[in-house]
């Protein structure tokens, strides 16, 4: 490259969907100049097209929450009030890293945009993580915030009880530390977000890139409400029945109910919807139709991170282009293979070891 193709493509490596005017006028020079420029970088084959895609490596930009995992496995089926007799786990967790830890062992990069605190939890978070694969160098050391700690109680039969969480470092992945990012945001593939984010952080991430493909992982039915204005700005959307229902403000009691919900989210917009409804099926959908798959049933141990896992399959099946149903497939192993593991992310996401399963069933 050029001295000059080099301060043209830094610009566009900034922000890809830059103008030939915008670049021409931050580097005092005409815009027909540009266009040569342009040209010649696509030739040597540093662009690719239209949209200025340059030619590094792809990669899944999640914004979410980390945290510390404390999960208490009761022996027996829980009794309220009394102590109840099990064993007690610590791990690492939060939905936007738990995301990015099975991405990254998927051998698809990733990068983490979130906040621990500045103290022994949170350095540990960070070095495991960066070992799992994930580039951590942009998550934000908070000395306001203690590192986010979350708390579930699961009973003898793999089921959660209730669940405590303490996520006010989320408060630092604010709209200041989101523009600080934007490199990183518009330069990956595809966009990755929990709603343990802020309102104003939400709002703030499908209004600068609303042209770009954004997966959300709702989390909660209280949480999933934060993007009900934005629900046809949404790439792909993986909410369970009731988050569903509370979303688009209808019942929901039979497979004809699903069809139409999953139709509902569709007509706004959206490319992809996913609706879980536990052991009644998975529907989904885009712009092809709408279907039902029932999962064969798993020897549930922890349902902790299957929803997480699940998503990460989804976006794994972008990246590698598959389509819908090859993609619900892939996270439906990704998911049988936590909620079969003690481990909020189970040893066993594997890429091949998954690929391997697929292609024997």
């Amino acid at each position: 490259m050029t001295n000059r193709e080099k301060e043209i493509y830094q610009l566009i490596k900034e922000n890809p969907f830059i103008t030939q005017q915008e670049i021409a006028d931050q580097m005092g020079i005409t815009r027909s100049s540009v266009g040569v420029h342009i040209r010649n970088l696509m030739s040597k084959g540093h662009i690719k097209g239209r949209g200025y895609i340059l030619d590094e490596d792809d990669y899944v930009v999640v914004i979410g929450g980390s945290n510390v995992d404390l999960v208490g496995f009761s022996k027996d089926k829980i009794i309220l009030e009394d102590s109840n007799p099990g064993r007690l786990k610590t791990s690492l967790g939060g939905v936007g890293r738990n995301i990015a830890d099975n991405l990254a062992r998927l051998d698809v990069k990733t990068q983490l945009l979130s906040a621990v605190g500045d103290d022994a939890q949170g350095n540990e978070l960070i070095e495991n993580s960066v070992k799992s694969g994930i580039d951590m160098r942009h998550v934000i050391r908070s000395k306001v915030y203690t590192t986010s700690t979350y708390l579930s109680v699961v009973d003898y039969d793999g089921n959660m009880v209730l669940a405590l969480s303490d996520m006010e470092s989320i408060n630092a992945i604010d709209i200041e530390y989101l523009e600080k990012h934007h490199k990183e945001i518009v330069n990956a593939k595809v966009i990755v977000m929990d709603t343990n984010l802020t309102e104003e952080s939400i709002a703030y991430i499908f209004e600068k890139y609303q042209n770009m493909p954004i997966y959300v992982d709702t989390v909660s039915t209280t949480k999933a409400m934060k993007i009900l204005p934005y629900l046809g700005s949404i790439h792909t959307l993986k909410p369970n029945k009731i988050e569903a229902e509370k979303l688009l403000g209808m019942t929901i009691q039979s497979d004809q109910d699903m069809m139409k919900a999953a139709q509902r989210f569709l007509d706004k917009g959206m490319e992809q919807i996913i609706i879980s409804n536990g052991g009644d099926g998975i529907f989904y959908g885009n712009g092809q139709g709408i279907n039902k798959i029932i999962p064969k049933p798993v020897k549930m141990i922890n349902a902790n991170g299957a929803g997480d896992a699940f998503m990460a399959g989804l976006v794994y099946g972008f990246i590698h282009k598959l389509s819908l149903k090859d993609a619900i497939d892939f996270a439906i192993v990704m998911s049988k293979l936590t909620l079969e593991s003690k481990e909020t992310i189970s040893p066993m996401i594997i890429r091949e070891k998954i690929i391997d399963f697929l292609e024997g069933v």
